[in-house]
């Protein structure tokens, strides 16, 4: 049965209880008043044990709140809490990151239709799972376990702010990978097929990419002022994670920088086109549909029609195995096939975790040897 206890520095009784699964919870009751307090401590267990509506408990709350504060418990519709929520998010997370929550969000919104005007205890279990198996229907499992994973941080905020008295997407689980189009390495012979068919500026992208291991946004946006060939550096702060990096340059990529023009100022950028796309849309979309085209020019992939195919914007891409973020996946198999320690490699290429580092590892398709003796010619 519910119980109450006092913490130190509030006034008000805090409720001791149980959910469906025993585990043992503490919430505020907003009330001073031992009686009232435990009327609410035995509602919160209600709706934790499955019994009770959270919007009764709630009900109970505003009007507790309402006597004791003499104004209304917070209350917001579902697109004004996630305005401020990314208003929030701002000052706390990398521009990229802020970009995919907005993005994620949106599509919720969009879901949502006229009833993202209605109040945030409207939003159900049964809500957040239809939304996720609609976006399931377009997009591949990563993108809609992205997209859920923005909804669930707002839904957390949301309760931790009382705008809700339980969080809906507590139990809503992600949807299962497939290894359908999952990304591999090049091989050399794939990767000297590029090169081949690429203009200078995207040769210099792509051994950039083989090289250091980075995120196509981020190696187009690299100046001059990023690279010191007296320490033989490359240093940037990565979008994504707004990790500082600092990374060791090749000796294949130190020859090819070498021969690059430098251009009139300091902070010109190494590649100049492709700097200019990331300045005039900030993200990388264009650049990675014009890495597709070049692989189609190389024969590794058949070209993406740039006419309508009748199935909307929204439809599910057609998978590849090929793309920028493969050159990423060949530079970690090859450190990894070297021996090279596991934590070396995550800091080389940036990664956040052991798990994640082990995502992109790959079983190479030519020996080490071989490799080695190659990559230095591309």
């Amino acid at each position: 049965m519910a119980s109450l206890t006092h913490k130190l520095r509030s006034k008000y009784w805090f409720a001791c209880f149980r959910d469906a699964q025993g585990a043992q919870h503490r919430r505020s009751t907003f009330s001073a008043n031992r009686k009232e307090a435990q009327r609410v401590a035995e509602q919160y267990e209600s709706v934790a044990q499955r019994k009770l509506p959270a919007r009764t408990v709630r009900e109970t709350i505003a009007e507790l709140y309402r006597q004791h504060y003499h104004q209304e418990l917070p209350t917001a519709s579902v697109r004004t809490f996630i305005f401020e929520w990314l208003k929030n998010k701002e000052h706390e997370v990398a521009p990229a990151s802020l970009a995919s929550y907005r993005k994620s969000t949106n599509k919720f919104l969009e879901y949502l239709g006229a009833a993202a005007d209605l109040d945030l205890a409207s939003v159900t279990r049964r809500t957040l799972v239809e939304f996720r198996n609609t976006i399931a229907r377009k997009a591949a499992p990563k993108t809609v376990n992205a997209d859920l994973k923005a909804v669930k941080a707002v839904m957390r905020a949301a309760k931790r702010d009382s705008y809700i008295v339980e969080d809906p997407s507590e139990f809503v689980e992600t949807v299962r990978k497939n290894s359908n189009g999952n990304r591999r390495p090049f091989t050399v012979k794939e990767l000297r097929a590029v090169v081949d068919a690429a203009d200078c500026e995207w040769k210099s992208l792509v051994l950039f990419g083989l090289y250091t291991g980075q995120r196509l946004g981020d190696l187009a946006l690299l100046s001059w002022n990023n690279v010191d060939l007296v320490r033989n550096e490359i240093r940037f702060r990565a979008r994504k994670t707004a990790k500082q990096m600092i990374l060791p340059i090749a000796g294949p990529l130190r020859a090819h920088i070498e021969g690059l023009p430098t251009g009139e100022r300091p902070g010109a950028p190494i590649h100049p086109k492709a700097f200019a796309i990331m300045q005039r849309q900030g993200r990388s979309g264009n650049l990675s549909n014009q890495f597709s085209d070049l692989l189609a020019q190389a024969g590794l992939r058949g070209r993406a029609p740039r006419s309508s195919r009748g199935i909307g914007r929204s439809a599910r891409r057609a998978s590849n195995e090929l793309s920028f973020h493969s050159l990423r996946h060949t530079t970690v198999s090859l450190l990894k096939e070297a021996g090279i320690p596991e934590s070396v490699v995550m800091e080389l290429v940036g990664h956040d975790s052991e798990q994640m580092s082990a995502h992109y590892t790959h079983t190479g398709e030519e020996a080490l040897r071989k490799a080695a003796a190659a990559l230095p010619a591309i």
